[in-house]
């Protein structure tokens, strides 16, 4: 009768002992589960959608903030009144100053600052030239450079010459085809861009 009370005994102690030690384990296992919610850096190249804090970016003139998705370059950066005030004075020398090609263009920046309307002080831009590849130098000063007299800030593509203003259109007569691709993004607050989703109701 004894040896029966310390069997049933030492089997409850078994028992529970390894119910508290596999709940402690669970829950270790739970926090890199959990964990595994937020986007990887495999989900964000594969185009997850990515979170970039711009408030400083008026920290400092001319400042640009280079945020990668889908593996590439997202440029958000500043312009001036001064910069936006040139953008339709250049129209003339661009091949598409009107941003017509959807594939470089999604429907909310199909104006002449290629922004969210309200928001054309900040340009978000893919940093890739449309030529080969290459990533363009930027040049945000309105001065005359080697390359162009006639300056008003942009980008210059070092490996083909290839020029773009300061919204990313493309310059005539020079090798890249098209205007420097504006991903997708919105404004969740003022501070803030989400790169990979545009604004509700636009594409």
């Amino acid at each position: 009768m004894a040896n029966h009370e310390v069997n049933t005994g030492r089997r409850r102690f078994l028992t529970t002992s390894t119910a508290v030690v596999g709940a402690i384990g669970a829950g270790f296992a739970a926090v890199p589960f959990i964990g595994s919610f937020k986007p990887s850096a495999r989900a964000q190249s594969a185009g997850a959608p990515v979170t970039v804090t711009i408030a400083k970016l008026d920290n400092e003139p001319n400042m640009r903030i280079i945020q990668v998705w889908r593996g590439k370059p997202v440029w958000i950066f500043k312009r001036t009144p001064e910069q936006l005030a040139a953008l339709s004075a250049l129209d003339p020398r661009l091949a598409d100053p009107n941003s017509t090609n959807a594939d470089q263009t999604p429907a909310f920046a199909r104006n002449p600052d290629r922004t969210i309307k309200g928001k054309e002080t900040i340009g978000v831009i893919v940093g890739i030239c449309t030529h080969l590849g290459c990533s363009p130098t930027y040049f945000p000063e309105m001065v005359p450079q080697p390359f162009d007299p006639e300056w008003q800030g942009g980008f210059y593509c070092p490996c083909h010459q290839s020029r773009f203003d300061m919204a990313g259109r493309v310059f005539k007569g020079v090798p890249a085809p098209s205007n420097l691709a504006v991903p997708p993004y919105h404004y969740p607050d003022d501070n803030t861009i989400v790169i990979g989703v545009a604004p509700q109701g636009d594409a």
